[in-house]
């Protein structure tokens, strides 16, 4: 296993096997990926839980990055995601199902990160209608920010694999209404189960740090135990 010396510390390159990752450089930038070899032995349930956890992350993040994720703190965007992806719950996938990236739709997926403050957001109904509701006052940021929104969707991959994908657009001051002052999104679309949102503030190279918000449950059958012990017999048992 080869050693990198990074400016701070000591990064350890190649394959890990207690993680089930891989790392190496790229074009300059240090990648994570999922190995695919066999370690040897079999994992502690400890080792098998983080190993499981960055799976996830890993699947999230190349759904997430073909639309442009807005991370600017830490060492680049990746690392940026999967340091915040790190506090998800995690979830547990057969081998058959991690082997074709599998990922879950939940509550907290990161989009972005940043100096500017957090929008608290929440899915309620406005007049009726559903709507993703802010506690941003209009006063103090239609003149001078502009914003995207994120919308993630849980549906079926490769080998009926559950798969989240993602897109990313502008919004328009005119498609905000306003509840009390504060800026709100009003649409039938929020009612959609299958899908979740994260509405991102942007001023300059400035953003606000935000995650996905989502009434989506179907992740909630693969945290229990009944889906751990499922996962670690596809890979031979945990010590």
């Amino acid at each position: 296993m080869k050693m990198k010396q990074p400016k701070i510390g000591v990064e350890i390159m190649g394959r890990i096997p207690s993680l089930g990752v891989t790392k190496y450089v790229r074009n300059g930038m240090v990648i994570t990926r999922t190995s695919t070899s066999e370690s040897r032995g079999k994992s502690s349930l400890k080792q098998f839980i983080q190993q499981q956890r960055m799976r996830h992350s890993i699947a999230l993040w190349k759904g997430l990055s073909r639309s442009s994720p807005l991370f600017t703190e830490g060492k680049d965007a990746y690392h940026s995601f999967l340091s915040l992806a790190n506090k998800l719950p995690v979830v547990y996938l057969p081998k058959n199902k991690w082997e074709v990236e599998g990922s879950l739709l939940m509550p907290g997926i990161p989009v972005s990160d940043g100096i500017l403050r957090p929008m608290q957001q929440t899915l309620g109904e406005v007049d009726g209608t559903p709507a993703l509701i802010t506690d941003e006052k209009a006063s103090n940021s239609l003149s001078r920010s502009a914003f995207l929104l994120y919308t993630a969707e849980q549906g079926t991959g490769h080998m009926e694999c559950p798969e989240v994908s993602f897109r990313v657009r502008v919004v328009q001051q005119d498609e905000f209404t306003l509840v009390d002052g504060r800026l709100a999104l009003v649409d039938s679309s929020f009612a959609d189960e299958t899908k979740g949102w994260a509405l991102v503030r942007v001023q300059g190279k400035s953003r606000s740090p935000q995650g996905i918000v989502t009434r989506c449950k179907i992740y909630e059958q693969y945290t229990t135990e009944e889906a751990l012990q499922e996962a670690a017999k596809s890979y031979g048992g945990i010590k």
